[in-house]
């Protein structure tokens, strides 16, 4: 293990270019776990509807078929909410350390916006959307909506785990609900969304040729075609290239760029204090029994 954070420290300080690819292991190694686990937070955001229903998790209780628009809407506006005021994880302030002064740029199929509160807007790329947004379900139009102050309004309005129907979000032009702006089968893949995709590729373009890692972290195998696969393309093709791998399940590596790669199997925030040099005493070690399981249909 030493021998390949030394490896990897290397190979980030002689960088010309470092492509981070972000998912919900960086998330959840910051203790953000809800989405697939029963712990507090869960609790907290579905209220009685956890029994009500009987889902454990909050993507469990997403795609439950059982609770009303209501009902729905209140987890929804729960979970929003909290994403805006949560803590900032760990993992991203350790990373915001680790790429300080480097000419990076971020890809991430996370949606908790949590890249957001340590890099900047510009330098980020979100593949499958963000909670603080909303759009038309239909897509009627091609707008999404920053919902921060409605998120707070609605919030105030839920009685016994439900939004009243009168006051959900409706499209301004339809009068459909609203949706979060996130990767479903409505998801608006727009202008916005293709100027986010436009930036990552001309920063790819702009580095192809140069000394560039490719530094993947917590990307498991629920959608590898977003991060996983473009990146071990992308390694296999450039010849400086170097691909870099954290994850306690999925730090897979092809035979085919196995001499560019280097795969730590192992707690995303662990990996990342050792790295900068930082004592890891009081973290705990993620149970690999408990991470999300991508065999799962979600």
């Amino acid at each position: 293990m030493n021998k390949q954070i030394k490896e990897i420290r290397k190979k980030i300080e002689e960088a010309e270019a470092i492509v981070v690819g972000g998912a919900s292991g960086m998330s959840a190694a910051s203790g953000f776990k809800f989405y697939y686990q029963c712990d507090e937070v869960f609790k907290m955001l579905a209220g009685s509807l956890e029994n009500k229903y009987g889902f454990h998790s909050f993507f469990d209780g997403l795609y439950h078929k059982g609770p009303t628009r209501g009902e729905r809407w209140a987890l929804l506006l729960r979970t929003i909410k909290y994403i805006y005021d949560c803590h900032t994880g760990e993992t991203y302030k350790d990373l915001a350390e680790l790429l300080n002064g480097k000419n990076y740029y971020i890809a991430t199929t996370n949606q908790d916006a949590q890249f957001y509160r340590t890099f900047p807007a510009n330098k980020i790329t979100q593949i499958q959307g963000d909670w603080r947004y909303w759009q038309c379900s239909s897509p009627c139009h091609d707008e999404i909506y920053h919902n921060e102050s409605m998120v707070n309004k609605l919030h105030a309005l839920i009685k016994n785990d439900s939004l009243p129907e009168s006051y959900i979000p409706r499209c301004p032009h339809c009068e459909q609900d609203m949706a979060p702006w996130v990767r479903s089968y409505g998801f608006l893949q727009g202008d916005f969304y293709q100027k986010e995709m436009e930036r990552y590729r001309n920063f790819l373009q702009k580095n192809a040729n140069k000394k560039t890692v490719f530094l993947e972290l917590g990307v498991g195998m629920m959608t590898p075609m977003f991060i996983k696969e473009p990146f071990m393309n992308m390694v296999y093709q450039w010849n400086r290239a170097t691909y870099i791998t954290i994850n306690p399940q999925h730090a897979i590596i092809p035979k085919e760029i196995a001499s560019k790669s280097i795969g730590i199997n192992d707690d995303v925030a662990l990996t990342l204090k050792r790295l900068l040099g930082k004592s890891t005493d009081g973290i705990e070690q993620l149970d690999k029994t408990l991470l999300f399981n991508p065999s799962r249909i979600y």
